[in-house]
This record gives C-alpha cells, sequence and structure tokens, in this order.
C-alpha cells in the first residue's frame, strides 16, 4: 500500500479482532460501531471518531446499519502530504475524538463523491485527513488541570474549549471545570465568556450538545434515548423539550420530516 486507501463502508455486527502495519482511521456519517483499542472501548458515531496507529490490537463490531469511512494511511505516505510531519503526530497513540456537526457533514458530502467518483479518492482522503487535522489540531492532548486554554494576549481560546466540550457532551460539564481549563477564577471565566459569546458557558455547552445532536437526529439510526444519553441529557423528556425550545421542532418531528 503505497497511497491513502480510503474506502466507504458498512462494518457488519460480526465481532472482528486484528492489528495491521498501517495507520488507521474511522469516521462515521451515521450509524454505530463498538470499537476498542487494546481494551479501551468507545462507540463510534457521526458525533465520535477515532485514530488507530498502526501494530495497535483492536476489536470491533458494527451495528450493520452504519456508513463509515474507513482510512487506511501507510507511515511512509505521511511525509509527503500537506502539514505531514505534523499530521503523522496524530498518529502517535490511539486516540477518540469528538466531531463537530460541520466536520460530519463535510463527511457526509465527502461520501457521497466517493461513490459518485470512486477514482479520486486518494484526492478526497487527503481532503478529509486535512480536515481532521485541523480539527485535531485545537484539541489540547490532555484533560489534566495542566491544559490553560486562554492564550497570552487573555482571550479565550474557544476552539480548544469546544474541543473539550464536545469530547465530555455526555458528562456533568461543570462552569468551574471550565474555568479551571482556561486557568481563571469561575468570575473571571463568567465575564470573559460572556463578553466574547454574548451568552453564559452552561447556554454555550447546552447548544453545542443540542447541535450535535441534531446531527445525530438527521445522520443516524440511533433511538432519540440514546441521542440524549450520548449528548448528556438525563433522559429523553427533558432531551425533547430543550430540542423543541432550540429549533422550534421536536427530534422525532425532524427525524420523520427532515427538519
Amino acid at each position: 500500500m503505497s497511497y491513502l486507501d480510503l474506502r466507504a463502508t458498512t462494518l457488519e455486527r460480526e465481532h472482528v479482532a486484528h492489528e495491521h502495519d498501517h495507520h488507521q482511521l474511522i469516521l462515521a456519517t451515521r450509524g454505530a460501531t463498538e470499537l476498542s483499542i487494546e481494551g479501551q472501548g468507545e462507540r463510534i458515531t457521526g458525533s465520535r471518531g477515532c485514530i488507530i496507529p498502526c501494530a495497535r490490537h483492536h476489536e470491533y463490531h458494527g451495528d450493520g446499519r452504519n456508513r463509515t469511512f474507513v482510512l487506511d494511511i501507510p507511515a511512509a505516505t505521511l511525509p509527503g502530504l500537506r502539514d505531514g510531519d505534523r499530521i503523522e503526530r496524530l498518529f502517535d497513540r490511539p486516540r477518540f475524538f469528538g466531531v463537530p456537526p460541520r466536520l460530519n457533514r463535510l463527511a457526509d458530502s465527502l461520501m457521497l463523491q466517493l461513490e459518485a467518483c470512486p477514482e479520486l479518492h486518494s484526492e478526497i482522503a487527503a481532503l478529509l485527513l486535512r480536515a481532521l487535522y485541523l480539527h485535531l489540531a485545537a484539541e489540547p492532548l490532555a484533560d489534566g488541570a495542566g491544559s490553560v486554554l486562554t492564550p497570552d494576549d487573555g482571550r479565550l481560546d474557544l476552539a480548544r474549549l469546544d474541543a473539550w466540550i464536545d469530547r465530555h457532551l455526555a458528562d456533568e460539564i461543570r462552569v468551574e471545570r471550565l474555568a479551571a481549563l482556561c486557568a481563571l477564577s469561575v468570575g473571571h471565566f463568567h465575564a470573559r465568556f460572556r463578553t466574547r459569546t454574548g451568552m453564559t458557558p452552561l447556554a454555550y455547552v447546552q447548544r453545542r450538545r443540542l447541535e450535535h445532536a441534531r446531527t445525530l437526529v438527521h445522520h443516524s439510526d440511533l433511538s432519540l434515548g440514546h441521542i440524549a444519553a450520548l449528548v448528556g441529557f438525563r433522559d429523553q423528556g427533558s432531551f425533547s423539550r430543550a430540542y423543541r425550545r432550540q429549533f422550534d421542532h421536536s427530534p422525532s418531528r425532524e427525524r420523520r420530516h427532515g427538519g
């Protein structure tokens, strides 16, 4: 293998366990796949992807209904790519990552292009990898208290903050934690955040939860209860009420009528 090998596939329900001598990117546009890398497991959906470095043992089984990009990347190919040396660092360890709605929409569009023009798979793969690099480059590599998200000029680094929020949508997100990530007191963080975004931190988090949920409503077959849990709501009822307030329609109506 001497080029980027991108394919659009459906990962079936059968259990697969293996490792290989190339890096791999897994990115879904709909449906779900249970995947673990050396014992660390997560669910791959339209809002969650993963990177598997070469020679790392991994296991997976799909739901039989997903549409999934699988990108095989020979290590020798990376130095020749734009930003190849920096992209190569993305594969220094296994990682699961949040997929924001804009990246999911791009992947969905590129999947249609790939299916229409399979001979362009290398070019489409390079574009997808470049977009992924730009997204992941904004993510802090660790979630510890030392992950300072405030640039030297004092402005909040919203790209990195968004990346952290997207990785923790299923969890409780407290203002105290966001302030600590920015090395600010809660009061200073709250004031800077409102000045920068025009909304409170918790309202901002709620909006991101619902934007991710809307992508899953439109581009996955997951139940509404499952989507609610993935984006951090305690039950489907509270999720549906918040969704209706944000988008003027219930998630069930949007799914039936396509928006």
